[in-house]
């Protein structure tokens, strides 16, 4: 196919732990993928689509707008996920909103073409807050807690808006939290299991602010992307809605810190690093205390993805790559 003729897909934020694995997860496609980050980005491993790495901070005026020019597809994983503490977003942190919610606006502000291009969104399935026990499918009222959440919420609202005006189609996938081996050097996962496994690689103890019982949907960053790929190549029958990704299955977190704890062991060859309960920092909040169970059988039904990881799996793969195995 003559380069003119492939669309051109945009991943935003191409440098970080989930853009970067939906970078890889494209470089086989018959596509121009431009890789967008504030850093220099090196083709994927085996890459056969036409790669092209764009060095640009997109806060700064026009730049948003000149990478996404003819693109057909735009994946937007730039994100201000932490404050200034290294924490949780403060509410007066203009830099995150700026990047978390403006850089959506003005994707829909500047997105032109026929068909219409695709914006595949991460979300998160913290983004409904307060909620009943039972299993999250979608359907609930949003009530978000957290500044993160609200901007996450903000975006999402401006996509569906776009997407009923026809600028764009716009689709959310809401994400539990994502783990696994880095798909670059550039990718820094900082999320629980991550985290845990740097733990005990260093011989600490793994601390859990509750009794462990409460669950959380754990996905592999594999299955991630390409559940985005696949929302992609399913855009006219998902735009204008958000959808729920995970596994299907919550884990107890004591029992996912135990697993833990004994993957690393199998990899140092030293006993198993304890699992304890400590009392909770000030800066947690109640999505800390909720278990999260998640159904995403409306994306499963209108696209075929699947979760192929086994959790278990998963956690020996990380803790392999993480011990440098």
């Amino acid at each position: 196919m003559p380069e003119r003729d492939k669309p051109l897909v945009v991943v935003l934020g191409a440098s970080g732990f989930l853009g970067s694995a939906v970078t890889a997860a494209l470089a086989g496609r018959p596509v121009r993928l431009r890789a967008v980050a504030r850093r220099e980005i090196a083709a994927p491993a085996g890459c056969t689509a036409d790669f092209e790495s764009c060095q640009v901070d997109l806060t700064e005026p026009g730049a948003l707008a000149e990478v996404v020019e003819g693109a057909a597809a735009v994946f937007p994983f730039a994100a201000q996920i932490r404050g200034a503490s290294g924490w949780r977003i403060a509410e007066d942190d203009v830099v995150a909103e700026r990047t978390n919610v403006g850089v959506i606006r003005e994707l829909a502000e500047v997105l032109h073409g026929h068909p219409a291009p695709v914006v595949v969104f991460p979300g998160s399935n913290t983004q409904v807050g307060k909620h009943a026990e039972g299993r999250l499918d979608g359907t609930e009222e949003d009530r978000p807690e957290g500044t993160y959440d609200r901007q996450k919420l903000a975006a999402e609202w401006i996509l569906k808006e776009a997407t009923a005006s026809s600028r764009l189609r716009g689709i959310s996938l809401r994400l539990p939290p994502v783990f696994g081996p880095p798909a670059a050097d550039t990718a820094d996962d900082r999320g629980v299991v991550s985290t845990m496994i740097r733990r005990a690689l260093a011989g600490e103890p793994l601390t859990m602010w509750h009794d462990g019982t409460i669950r959380r949907d754990l996905l592999n960053v594999s299955d991630a992307a390409r559940a985005f790929v696949a929302a992609m190549d399913h855009a006219d029958a998902l735009a204008g809605r958000h959808y729920l990704i995970g596994t299907g299955k919550s884990e107890p977190l004591g029992d996912v810190f135990r697993m833990i704890a004994g993957a690393v062991a199998r990899h140092t060859g030293a006993d198993p690093v304890p699992v304890v309960s400590v009392p909770p920092p000030s800066h947690a909040d109640g999505t800390d205390f909720r278990s999260v169970d998640v159904d995403p059988s409306a994306f499963v039904a209108a696209t075929g993805w699947q979760c192929e990881t086994p959790l278990a799996a998963a956690i020996e793969q990380t803790a392999a790559a993480l011990a440098g195995g």
